[in-house]
């Protein structure tokens, strides 16, 4: 009886859970999205400072003179962004995107709350609420949930506006003299622009409204990365629509084609993967580059070439932004200097240094040009905070001697930078 037993085939399928790693590999590029969304601001690499009304990029405020730096980088961000939607498509809105991410938790305790076929929809459909879950706490730690998350969402976009430790002074109540009271309202309506979001709008707005996935549409070919369906199989799915009910975009992944809603998240993929497991087979579904009914020797070639073919083009203009970033790096002045006549007197200057960086420096003043005694300055040595001003007058004495005089204003700091202006005063009152 053993014997028999033990001549039994037996096919081992694999205890991890196909599609699972797909799955979670989604997850974690979402989480790493939002840390990257608090970092870039909150390290100084990117953010907009109100106060200053300038774009602050690596800890350096970015002025009008500042053309090369900012404008290297733009072209750098587009070109990139060009080459990423015409090879993977719309995969950033399934991947990174923070709205998909936030309507995708919405729907998911949604489901856990109120049932499966709880579904929130503007299309006018009321969710379907399971007879089970029509309770007073569901809708009560729904509603706590989602307030919740519209608090912690709400606080990311005020690093792009104020430095962390401003930020942190909001969260922690702490009375602080830098803390605007425009922050207080900024952060009210982007709380109440995510609770409507993640309430009642959710994938609406993928679906209808987004104009960024329009524009991702824009760059997309024949071998541009998407779902494909194996059709040679379509048998094993009869009467099976496993993969539409895991689309939460309401797409069938079995008849997409080129300008479709698809989002390139793979959870169609995982599902598919999940339920033919059973028999020991992949799924219908997979990713792939190139056109659906091709070779996959043709298909590689016509990708590579048409990979090429936009790295001709790209290429050269990423390179060329990224030059023009680093030289803006280079040549940037993290200080500036000016100079301009002050009172009715005509006898006076003031002169204004404006620190660019967001750390402290000390500066110095030097006059050459005029005569030793016919000149004064309030203060010829100073400390000038991160991202401040500091005016300083230049008192000339009424009697400087007849004439047009040249001088020249100079200021340096610790850090080995070094200014000069030219002002011509011409002297009038002064003896012969």
């Amino acid at each position: 009886m053993n014997d028999a037993i033990s001549k039994i085939p037996v096919k081992v399928i694999g205890t991890a859970k196909p599609g699972l790693k797909l799955h979670l590999a989604r997850r974690a590029v979402q989480a790493a999205t939002i840390a990257f969304a608090i970092l870039i601001p909150a390290s100084g690499l990117f953010r907009i400072d109100p106060v200053a009304g300038a774009f602050v990029v690596l800890n350096r405020q970015i002025w009008f003179s500042d053309f090369f730096l900012m404008s290297g980088l733009w072209i750098m961000v587009a070109t990139s962004a060009v080459m990423l939607y015409s090879v993977a498509g719309t995969v950033f809105c399934g991947w990174s995107c923070p709205q998909n991410t936030m309507a995708e938790w919405a729907n998911y305790m949604t489901h856990k709350l109120l049932g499966k076929r709880a579904n929130v929809s503007l299309e006018g459909s009321a969710p379907v609420v399971a007879a089970s879950k029509k309770k007073t706490l569901n809708w009560i730690l729904l509603g706590a949930s989602f307030l919740a998350a519209a608090l912690f969402f709400g606080i990311i976009p005020l690093f792009y506006f104020y430095p962390p430790q401003i930020v942190w002074s909001f969260i922690t109540f702490d009375p602080d003299p830098h803390l605007a009271k425009s922050l207080h309202y900024i952060y009210f309506v982007c709380v109440v622009i995510i609770l409507l979001d993640i309430s009642v709008i959710r994938h609406f707005w993928c679906r209808f409204s987004c104009i960024y996935r329009v524009w991702q549409h824009s760059f997309k070919t024949k071998q541009t990365l998407h779902v494909l369906y194996d059709a040679s199989r379509s048998a094993d799915c009869a009467k099976c629509n496993y993969c539409v009910t895991a689309c939460f975009i309401d797409i069938d992944p079995r008849k997409t084609e080129l300008y479709d809603s698809c989002i390139n998240c793979g959870e169609c993929i995982n599902a598919c993967d999940r339920l033919h497991a059973r028999d020991g087979v992949k799924g219908l579904l997979r990713f792939e580059m190139g056109e659906r009914k091709q070779s996959k020797a043709s298909r590689f070639r016509n990708n590579v070439g048409t990979l090429m073919s936009r790295v001709n083009w790209t290429g050269p203009i990423t390179l060329f932004g990224f030059a023009m970033f680093v030289w803006g790096l280079y040549t940037y002045s993290p200080f500036n200097l000016s100079v301009d006549r002050s009172g009715s007197s005509g006898q006076d200057y003031q002169i204004e240094v404006a620190n660019k960086l967001y750390k402290s420096a000390q500066v110095s003043l030097h006059v050459s040009g005029l005569p030793r005694g016919h000149y004064r300055l309030d203060t010829d040595h100073f400390s000038l905070g991160g991202a401040m001003r500091r005016k300083v007058t230049l008192h000339i004495d009424p009697d400087l001697p007849r004439g047009l005089h040249r001088v020249v204003i100079e200021a340096d700091s610790e850090s080995g930078w070094i200014g000069s202006f030219r002002i011509e005063h011409l002297s009038e009152r002064g003896m012969k």
